[in-house]
């Protein structure tokens, strides 16, 4: 389990044999979420900088900030012409990391993550409610949000060891920071006024790039970020892309559908020969 110095801080990630294949977690996850996937493609799956086993240096933990330490990270490791493959704000950093570096992306899959600034239309009735009690919120006193991902956010509940792992890295309120900040900055009604451009800007080259990408759709879940409305902005938005949907699924949908996920994106990345 390689750990990477990174700026002023470390990063850790979990690697399997010698695929392309990057995968970025989301809130509140870490590699682990991809143990069930990592095996069956391969590759490289980083903890974001405060998450997981990866450092929690001294920041605000901005989209701003994880960008730049997954952007040294990917440098320190030499990675090229890698297919990203994100959930959560994995993926929205995927996209924002593919924008920067085209020439470095061979392809991305991605589902649950964010596409766009969203509103109130867009956003799941439960999210918004959080995004608005989050963004009022000063600190996370106890590991609620994280119990509440891993049973409310899924289909079936982890188990109890499972959970535990989950749990680890957020032992106390000043560790939760980096959860937190991720829960404020939800893009819902123009906020935060940082971000939307940033996301605009993928979206562009989301629009322009001819890079496959591949959306990977459930559904019997209210907690699904990902559904009708926001598949049928994908498909008329973003080009080159292909839609699969893989069945039932909650949010954090590596949980409850680990092997299909694994073997859509496996069938996807050998129908454009990104995998040599």
């Amino acid at each position: 389990m390689p750990v990477v110095p990174v700026l002023d801080s470390t990063m850790h990630h979990l690697e399997s044999g010698s695929a392309p294949f990057v995968f970025l977690h989301g809130n509140p996850g870490s590699s682990f979420a991809w143990r069930h996937v990592l095996p069956e493609l391969g590759g490289l799956a980083p903890d974001l900088i405060g998450m997981g086993r990866s450092g929690k240096p001294d920041i605000s933990y901005s989209f701003a900030d994880h960008a730049r330490y997954l952007d040294a990270w990917f440098d320190a490791l030499g990675l090229d012409r890698v297919v990203l493959v994100g959930h959560d704000w994995g993926g929205a950093l995927a996209f924002d990391w593919a924008a920067r570096h085209p020439s470095r992306v061979a392809g991305i899959a991605f589902f649950e993550t964010i596409v766009k600034p969203m509103n109130g239309s867009e956003l799941p009735l439960p999210a918004q409610e959080r995004v608005r009690r989050f963004r009022t919120t000063e600190t996370l006193e106890d590991n609620r949000f994280v119990r509440q991902a891993y049973t409310g956010g899924v289909l079936t509940p982890v188990s109890e060891s499972d959970m535990a792992v989950h749990l680890a890295p957020f032992p106390d309120a000043e560790s939760r920071r980096p959860v937190l900040a991720w829960a404020k900055q939800m893009p819902f009604d123009g906020e935060p006024a940082e971000l939307i451009p940033r996301i605009e800007a993928y979206d562009a080259w989301l629009g322009a790039s001819e890079v496959p990408k591949l959306l990977l759709t459930f559904e019997n879940s209210p907690t699904l970020l990902i559904g009708e409305e926001l598949q049928a902005w994908c498909a008329q938005n973003i080009a080159a892309l292909e839609v699969v949907a893989v069945g039932e699924a909650g949010h954090h949908a590596q949980e409850d559908r680990p092997k299909e996920i694994a073997a859509e994106i496996a069938a996807w990345a050998e129908r454009h020969d990104l995998v040599a």
